[in-house]
């Protein structure tokens, strides 16, 4: 799987493969230059062979090239690419945000490069008065170091980026957001693409950064693949293949039993649909058996709906609600039956709810996969996830999160996030990958944080960033389904971490799927269950 770093991960990869491997600051700062004059000559210009002269001779392009640095590594950079363009005939304008008798180190011999080439520099200030048409600009102003709000006059230049209209490319990160949380530092430029080296940031991936980010390339500039590979750094992303290494086999000499029990503790008055779209989910999946665990009074709504499906009818209170006596029941079932157990599909939650699946996390004895209100049933009960004798995965959204963390949300936190356009208000999407992380480690559990994007943590403290999925699958269901989908990979024997990252991927890849015909806006859960044959049949053959 691709590496995905923190800024301080990638400054060591630098640092040692300067020091360490001999190769100095400045090849890696004109390799890097060169990788984003190529990218800009295969979006603007068609063609990546940029150094052919049939080419140069043949381009119709004349766009002008508008080369924003700052006073760093990354205006380094900057320098190098308009060096390129110029020396190659292009017409290249290059502003600069520091004083040039500031520039230090690569920066500094970059930008001398670029005068002797007969490039005219000037200052910042000149582009902020200037007025442009039909140029490229290149934002080389603020690298992956960031660590603090980005501030006038430097907020003033990103604004004015911003404002024009005209196609932005980003060098290694869009100027102003955050490279470890995506966050924006006061103000940030808006790419269309980003050209970034050796190993994407986490900011690159995290909302709102993704969004400003654009199509992302990422660069090989020569670094050490044995650096790229470190199992020091713990995030990952997945990828297509990736996931699909990850898919159970079905062997022709097998039986249902082969590929498993799921039981599914599920539903609840006026909450039947969750229960019956997560066992639907569960068996399209390739689960060999769903057995779907309700309230006994609801036992008539449910068998006229089942078909594939078994049913246990479980002990309630007489309003459609599980008992904690049904406790005995599932344990029962599950040391005779299923080899994996699913809890919280619209279950709904009072205190009996709360024991009764409290009790069933230490007791199974079978990998557990606990969403929705099985959640919220053991908010303020963390405890209980160490004491479980088997694996545990949780699939919580930002808000159960919250609660299972017992952050609250109060009006100053509301008002911020309503100023920024933040989603969350309880610190969880500012920081998703190191909540979950955290989180995981201390419970000992696989927890699943469900978003965009979601992250999967493990308890040795590896995360990995899930790839798909799309904004149409904001709506009712989809969780249940993943709950499913996860349930059947670990039915046919996957691990839990592979199952959980193969249901997320799977899932959102799905929906990606299902979105393309029938729309983002109109998309439901069960249209995601529906496209479930028809993927698996195309990923499999």
């Amino acid at each position: 799987m691709l590496k995905i770093t923190t800024a301080k991960e990638m400054q060591q990869i630098d640092r040692i493969t300067i020091e360490k491997y001999g190769i100095a600051g400045t090849i890696l700062m004109e390799r890097a230059g060169l990788a984003v004059v190529s990218r800009i000559h295969e979006i603007f210009f068609q063609n990546r062979d940029f150094q052919s002269t049939e080419h140069r001779a043949q381009s119709t392009d004349k766009r002008r090239i508008v080369v924003l640095c700052g006073g760093g590594n990354n205006g380094g950079d900057g320098f190098v690419i308009a060096r390129i363009l110029h020396n190659q005939g292009r017409g290249v304008e290059v502003y600069l945000t520091a004083r040039p008798e500031n520039l230090k180190g690569d920066a500094k011999v970059n930008y001398d490069a670029a005068r002797k080439f007969g490039l005219k520099i000037y200052p910042a200030g000149r582009f902020l008065k200037s007025r442009f048409s039909n140029v490229v600009i290149v934002d080389a102003l603020l690298g992956t170091g960031l660590s603090k709000e980005v501030r006038a006059p430097l907020s003033d230049v990103i604004k004015k980026i911003n404002g024009l209209s005209f196609p932005v490319v980003s060098v290694d990160i869009p100027s102003g957001i955050s490279s470890d949380t995506g966050r924006i530092m006061g103000c940030a430029v808006k790419a269309q693409s980003t050209v970034t080296f050796g190993l994407p940031k986490r900011g690159h991936l995290l909302y709102p950064g993704a969004e400003y980010t654009g199509n992302l390339y990422v660069e090989d500039i020569g670094f050490p693949q044995k650096l790229l590979a470190s199992e020091k750094i713990k995030v990952n992303l997945v990828q297509k293949e990736d996931a699909l290494s990850l898919l159970p086999a079905r062997p022709a000499y097998s039986h249902k039993g082969t590929y498993g029990h799921v039981l599914l503790i599920a539903g609840s008055k006026g909450k039947t649909g969750a229960a019956l779209m997560a066992a639907k989910a569960c068996l399209r999946t390739g689960a060999g058996l769903v057995t779907i665990g309700i309230p006994e009074t609801l036992v008539n709504t449910f068998q006229s709906r089942v078909t594939e499906e078994m049913i246990l009818p479980l002990p309630d209170k007489g309003n459609g609600t599980l008992s904690s006596k049904a406790a005995d029941a599932v344990l029962e079932f599950i040391e005779k039956r299923a080899n994996v157990l699913a809890i919280g599909p619209g279950i709904s939650v009072d205190d009996e709810i709360s024991d009764f699946v409290s009790l069933l996390i230490t007791e199974s004895g079978v990998p557990v996969v606990i969403d929705a209100d099985g959640i919220n049933a053991i908010a303020g009960r963390n405890g209980i996830l160490k004491k479980s004798r088997s694996p545990v995965i949780l699939t919580p959204h930002s808000g159960e999160m919250a609660r299972l963390l017992n952050r609250t949300q109060n009006t100053e936190h509301r008002a911020q996030m309503k100023e920024h356009g933040t989603r969350n208000t309880t610190g969880i999407e500012q920081d998703r990958i190191n909540t979950a992380i955290s989180f995981a480690k201390k419970t000992k559990t696989y927890l699943v944080l469900k978003g965009a994007p979601t992250v999967i943590a493990a308890p040795d403290g590896k995360a990995f960033i899930n790839s798909t999925g799309n904004p149409g699958m904001a709506t009712a269901g989809t969780g249940d389904v993943l709950t499913g989908m996860i349930s059947a990979f670990l039915a046919q024997k996957l691990n839990p971490q592979s199952a959980a990252i193969l249901g997320v991927y799977m899932h959102g890849f799905i929906g990606d799927i299902a979105a393309e015909k029938k729309g983002e806006h109109s998309l439901i859960a069960s249209d995601i269950i529906n496209s479930i044959p028809r993927v698996f049949r195309s990923v499999v053959s």
